[in-house]
Parts: structure tokens; sequence; C-alpha cells
């Protein structure tokens, strides 16, 4: 049989998988119980592991028939801190805790993955290198793995990782060459005015007036401080002030996120995000002080691997619907594995409309048609394959 009909044989196994992980999800550095069945079940497969990988990250290892080149396939693991309502039989055991964005069934495709292509490793011209990470959700644990050596011993020639996709139906993939997800900054602003009673705002300066203003003014740089052919967004999701009805606060905080495709664009929105910040807070006889961090960088497809990884999903299925116009402001911290190897970044149509699985990622009802795990099984180890004899 092609490695493809094998995934779909498998289907039973990678659904068993998945349902349990859902059960028992657990959050960003906390995957004890995932990194536990993950590590067993490669060894299983015949697999060289390695455990406690920036915390809670596993490392597996397959040799084929030659050792190199060397592709990383990379799986997330962490759950989202939510209270799941999707009333499913295998839903979260946990209150509070959900996987609420698909990286349940990541986990089931990776492992079904080493399954598939354990059992042929007499195929493999080169190596794979299994990467189960902990903590994608906003926790760094992308940069963390990277950081303790992952992308050395052996180093990776090329990157692969897939995304279940509910925004999109089952039989859709997304194969865009170039930036497909946004590079993600996260800031925090503190205004300090002057406190004091609320019926006297004459003998006080108002933090509260200077923040409003100031985030009114900041959703003015996208639309105009960026060209109307780019892309960027500032959201502005927190704000924290005051403690009475009748009392004008000392401070405002305030904190959100930064999303830009490309470095000169957010540069421009960096330089015009701290002069609007800073010259309104002066003008209102505020201080301003601002911090901000990078998240993640855009993830960029290789075009070679992109156009490989289509012609895999053509062979698959010719009538599949291939997406290569694809792009999302949502960010993936897969993008640190990619900086100096080629990647791609393969997203898997998951909704089904009619069965009412269609909720949007993070959403406390999502949930997905279990009909796209093997379409995500066979594409990336029949890709892995093919990419391995390119070489």
């Amino acid at each position: 049989m092609s490695i493809h009909e094998d995934a779909l044989a498998l289907k039973d196994y990678t659904v068993e998988l998945r349902r349990d992980f859902h059960h028992h999800p657990e959050l960003g550095f906390e995957e004890v119980r995932t990194a536990k069945i993950v590590a067993e079940t490669l060894r299983e497969f015949g697999l060289d592991v390695t455990t406690g990988v920036a915390e809670t990250g596993v490392v597996g290892i397959l040799e084929g028939a030659a050792k190199s080149p060397v592709l990383l396939l990379r799986f997330d693991m962490d759950a989202l801190p939510i209270m799941e309502e999707t009333g499913a039989p295998y839903a979260s055991e946990i209150p509070g805790k959900m996987h609420a964005c698909g990286h349940d069934c990541h986990v089931a495709v990776g492992l079904s993955v080493a399954k598939l292509l354990a059992a042929r490793r007499d195929e493999l011209q080169g190596t794979v290198k299994f990467v189960f990470q902990p903590a994608e959700e906003g926790g760094g644990g992308a940069r963390k793995m990277v950081e303790a050596g992952i992308l050395e011993n052996p180093k990776p020639d090329y990157a692969l990782a897939m995304h279940v996709w509910n925004d999109k139906p089952v039989g859709w993939y997304e194969l865009k060459p170039g930036p497909i997800m946004a590079g993600a900054h996260i800031f925090s602003v503190k205004i300090t005015g002057k406190g004091g009673h609320g019926a006297s705002p004459h003998q006080c300066v108002d933090p509260i007036v200077a923040a409003a203003q100031i985030i009114t003014a900041l959703q003015s740089i996208p639309s105009r401080n960026v060209s109307p052919l780019e892309s960027a967004v500032i959201s502005v999701c927190t704000v924290e002030a005051g403690s009475a009805f009748n009392i004008i606060p000392q401070e405002v905080h305030f904190s959100g996120t930064i999303r830009t495709f490309k470095p000169e664009v957010l540069q421009t929105v960096k330089s015009r995000f701290d002069q609007v910040v800073e010259t309104i807070a002066e003008s209102m006889g505020c201080e301003a002080e601002i911090t901000m961090e990078q998240v993640t960088y855009p993830v960029s497809n290789d075009p070679d691997l992109t156009a490989l990884m289509t012609d895999e999903v053509r062979e698959i299925n010719p009538d599949a619907m291939v997406d290569a116009t694809f792009q999302t402001m949502g960010s993936e911290d897969f993008s640190f594995m990619i900086q100096d190897i080629p990647g791609c970044f393969v997203m898997v149509g998951s909704a089904n409309h009619e069965k009412g699985l269609d909720y949007s990622h993070h959403n406390p009802k999502f949930n997905v048609d279990e009909a796209c795990l093997p379409n995500a099984v066979g594409l990336i180890a029949k890709g892995a394959l093919r990419i391995l004899s390119q070489e």
C-alpha cells in the first residue's frame, strides 16, 4: 500500500490518541503526561529519544538508510486555559483547561507519522528529527527548544510543521510560498499622572483621559502610516485602572499586540507607536513607560518545499483544495526553528459545517472533524519521504 493508504488504515489509532490527549489537556510547560506518552511511544517505534528538552519537550531521532539529510518535524503539545463546552464524550476532564486549538491532533498526527516512517525506515534516505514542543501558546516553547540545542546534533537541513485549521473544511490545504503568519510583539504601557478626588479633576493629572486618547490614536498607525498594500495590526487587549468611582487613579496600564509580516513595516509601526504614546502622554502632563517584547518572527514558507508539498497533496488527491494565497495575522513560534533553514508550515482543513464542527480556534466549543487526521498524517509522512529522497 502507499503511505497515504497506510495513514487511512491507521485512522482509528490516530483518533484514539487524539481523544486521549483531548481528554487530558495540559498547559504550557505542564505537558508531563503528554510527554511521557510521546516518549514511550517513540521508544516503542525504535527511535532514539531525549526527554526534558526545554522542560517538557521530547525529541526523537529516526535514522534511515542514510544519516543525512536531516528533516525536522515539529508538533506542539500544549492546551489552553479555557473551560470546554463541546459536550463531546472525550471532553476535557480538567476544569478550566482545554485543547481548543488542535494541538491534541498535532501530537496524535506526529506519533502516527513516526509509526509509519519507522515501519519504512529502510526507505528513508536520511534522518527524521521528531520535535514535540511545549508551550506554543505564548509560552516561548520553540525559542526555549532552540536555545536548548534542538537545531544541532544532528543539525536539520529542512523543517516541516502542520496545523489543523477550523476556518476551512476537510480537504482544504494551505500551501503558500513566502509569509503566511505574522510576527508578533507584545507591548505593555504604564501611564502615570497625579491621582486625586473625582470631584476635583482640576487638581489632578488624569491618566485615564491620556490613556484613552493614546489608545484611540494608536489605531491610526496601521491606517495612516502603513501602506494600504501592506498589513499591520495594533490591538490593545487589556486596560487596568482605578479602584473606586470617585478616585482618579495615579496610573493606567494597558497591553496588547503588534502583528506584521515585514521587518520594515514592523520598524515603522514600533517607531510611530513610541512617538504616539510618549507625545500624547507628555501633552497631557503624564509620563509614559513602554515595554515591548518579540513573541515570534513571521512564518515564511520556503518556495521549493512548498512546491514539493503541493505536488504531494495533488498526488494524494487531485481534487484537493490547495490555497496558495492564504495569510493570517495569527502567529506561530515554529518561526524560531526556520530562521536559518528552509521550512514549510502546512495548514490542513478540519471543519465540517454540517456536523457543527466549525467553531473557531480558542473557542470553548472548538472541535474538529477527525477525517482531517489521516489527511495530515499521510501528507506529512509522504512529504518527509519525498524531501529526503530529493536530496
